[in-house]
């Protein structure tokens, strides 16, 4: 039980709170006590109101701190344990034992006995911290002593221990520092409109998971299990109607929790890493394994083999059905959720990729999975409710499949959407938009020859005659398919193809053409790294617009195609500022000596191997963020933010609103101030 209050400890901290936290920072030193013995020595600095456990900690307590040293060639040997300060013990009420922690500093020390020459030892610590309301999950950081300098280790620079904030490495990957970045005092931030609101996203994801549940409910695995499931709540509560309805709501709710839990690891992934998922949405092989996967789910809803869940998982929760109560009823819905994955499982497979791929990850996944859920789970309360109303819902019959393969053309056009993802991050050269269009053009085309009946898959049976919905739909994805041959036209202000709103963020951008090739979204003048970009600044004497976007940004797209592109938007960003894109999935390689370990911002270290890595630490260093598109304005030398930074910003209005503030802002600076002597 304790474990399990400890779990939900950290998954509450990790779904009640979305910044980037660090409220420990580690320091190493080493004490030499002889010509052979030295001790190794790590401070923990810890912020006001965290605590820090103890080494020593009782079972089924929160985890504790745990130090190992990598010893591979036998040159030292350990001395007794590692040794710890007094500390505080106290009778913890949540997990009701004594447990020892630590608040603002404990000194770890560790003494060795040297058995050969050695230059740096490296160790790691394993750790825990929590505050009054919240634990943070489990951190191991590298830790580096360097024992004994010598000219072999007096350099040492393939494993450098670096802070996250240490001016050395800041000047060297970026020119700057966080602490000589600072806001100006501007007068313009009041008549700024804030960015849209990431709850209307949430609400937007929200409804398309619903939409994904109705689809879904419209499928041959889940729609005549409504009856079956309503009749059978309705008459074991016979005697006792309300009894039977209680049930059948808990039914729906547990449907919907079904579906909300297999959103929670990525929530505790996303606090152990903020940028993790950014890197699954971005990995180059990832993309390409969503790319088979859905093209293998489009193939199933085409009718040629079907998708099942281990036999097993069946009857185990089956079994657990005979249970009764509470839990006889979810294991019911759990059972629901594994039979009906043939139909379901494409569909949240799309929400699973598509919120990987999105800003705000595991929370746009939570709230897609909600409304899968809600939709899913809501028919079956309903029509408990009110059994009359099952008399309006159609039979069941030819048109179910068709649901099928309608949603397998769709999975299918999908499943290019994550080649692209691959194609773009690994800078290939290969999907670009002439044949991403040409993809689309022709599997919707071949969509509406199949509602038209030209098309035939192995669970169709004879159309006798083709109904006036069938007939509506085909005309309506036959439009569609012309609606994509337009994005041919050449826009000739910008000199590329014209973006397809309605294929903003799933189609490569206009510039990444054969035809039209660009170098910066709208032809615009842009630099990709920052340091020229600042130098660059400087020279024109211009406010710099720093873009943290991606590749496989579906927003960053969106902004750059359908807000940049408007007129006075792109003669602002044109003339009056430089931009700075910086593209946090970049998979290119750093050069060797920028390949370094930092301390991530909230806990532990990675190492910077790649362009992407580069940016994202420098937008979670120095701007405490890590979602995109993200735009900063900034004086020339890069040391001033002007404004304050804005998101994804869909209204045209709003965003020159942010565009002018920052040059007015600008502006400020460089007036001449007097002073009165």
């Amino acid at each position: 039980m304790k474990k399990i209050i400890l779990l939900v400890l950290i998954c509450l901290s990790a779904l009640g709170y979305s910044q980037i936290l660090e409220p420990v920072k580690w320091q190493t030193s080493v004490n030499k006590l002889s010509d052979s013995e030295y001790e190794l020595i790590s401070t923990a600095k810890i912020d006001l109101g965290w605590h820090l456990y103890s080494q020593n900690v009782p079972d089924g307590g929160p985890i504790p701190t745990t130090f190992t040293y990598e010893n591979p060639d036998k040159s030292f040997e350990l001395v007794d344990a590692t040794s710890e300060d007094e500390g505080h013990t106290v009778n913890d009420p949540v997990f009701q034992m004594k447990i020892k922690f630590f608040e603002e500093e404990a000194v770890f020390k560790q003494k060795i006995k040297l058995t050969d020459d050695v230059g740096i030892i490296k160790g790691h610590v394993e750790f825990m911290v929590c505050d009054d309301s919240r634990c943070l999950p489990p951190t191991v950081i590298d830790l580096f002593f360097n024992v004994k300098p010598t000219e072999a280790n007096s350099n040492f620079e393939e494993e450098p221990t670096i802070t996250g904030d240490n001016d050395a490495v800041n000047d060297l990957l970026y020119g700057l520092n966080p602490d000589s970045v600072t806001t100006t005092s501007n007068t313009c931030d009041t008549i700024q409109t804030s960015p849209t609101d990431a709850n209307t996203s949430l609400w937007r994801i929200f409804g398309l998971g619903f939409l994904g549940g109705l689809l879904a409910l419209l499928t041959p695995c889940v729609f005549p299990m409504i009856p079956l499931t309503v009749s059978f709540f309705t008459k074991k509560g016979d005697k006792n109607k309300g009894s039977g309805i209680s049930k059948a709501l808990l039914y729906g709710f547990f449907i919907f929790a079904v579906y909300i839990l297999l959103s929670i690891p990525f929530h505790v992934l996303d606090s152990v890493n903020p940028d993790i998922l950014n890197e699954i949405s971005t990995n180059i092989w990832l993309n390409i394994i969503f790319f088979v996967i859905f093209v293998f789910f489009a193939f199933s809803f085409f009718g040629y083999y079907e998708l099942t869940l281990p036999a097993s998982w069946t009857n185990t929760t089956t079994q657990g059905e005979n249970a009764g109560g509470l839990i006889g009823i979810f294991f019911m819905a759990l059972t629901l959720a594994i039979v009906s994955f043939s139909c379901t499982g494409p569909i949240l497979g799309s929400l699973l990729a598509g919120s990987l791929s999105a800003d705000g990850g595991a929370w746009q996944l939570t709230a897609g999975m909600a409304g899968f859920g809600v939709s899913l789970g809501l028919p079956f309360a309903m029509f408990a409710m009110f059994p009359n109303m099952m008399n309006a819902l159609p039979k069941s019959g030819g048109w179910l499949n068709t649901t099928k393969v309608f949603l397998g053309f769709l999975e299918l056009a999908l499943a290019f959407k994550f080649l692209s993802n691959a194609d773009l991050v690994a800078h290939w050269g290969i999907l670009k938009i002439e044949p991403f269009l040409v993809i689309w053009i022709i599997i919707f085309a071949g969509l509406a020859l199949y509602l038209f009946g030209k098309i035939k898959f192995p669970h169709d049976g004879p159309i006798k005659k083709l109904s006036f919905s069938r007939i509506s739909l085909g005309i309506l994805i036959a439009a569609f398919a012309v609606y994509l041959i337009s994005g041919f036209r050449v826009n000739k202000e910008t000199n590329t193809f014209t973006s397809l709103t309605l294929l903003s963020g799933l189609a490569p951008p206009v510039g990444y053409s054969y035809i039209f090739p660009e170098e910066c979204p709208n032809n615009l003048n842009c630099f990709k790294d920052l340091k020229k970009g600042i130098a660059y600044a400087k020279k024109e004497n211009k406010p710099i617009m720093l873009d943290f976007t991606g590749y496989a940004c579906v927003n960053c797209r969106k902004m750059e195609e359908h807000v940049w592109s408007k007129d006075k938007i792109d003669k602002i960003i044109r003339n009056d500022y430089v931009l700075i894109s910086l593209y946090v999935d970049d998979k290119k390689d750093l050069p060797k000596d920028q390949q370094v370990v930092v301390n991530k911002v909230n806990g532990g270290t990675r190492e910077l191997t790649n362009y992407g890595h580069k940016w994202a630490n420098f937008q979670t260093q120095f701007f405490q963020t890590n979602t995109q598109p993200y735009y900063v304005l900034l004086s020339s030398d890069g040391t001033k933010i002007l404004n304050l930074p804005v998101g994804y910003t869909p209204d045209e209005d709003d965003y020159e609103a942010f565009l002018n503030c920052g040059l007015e802002a600008f502006k400020q600076l460089e007036k001449p101030t007097f002073q009165i002597p």
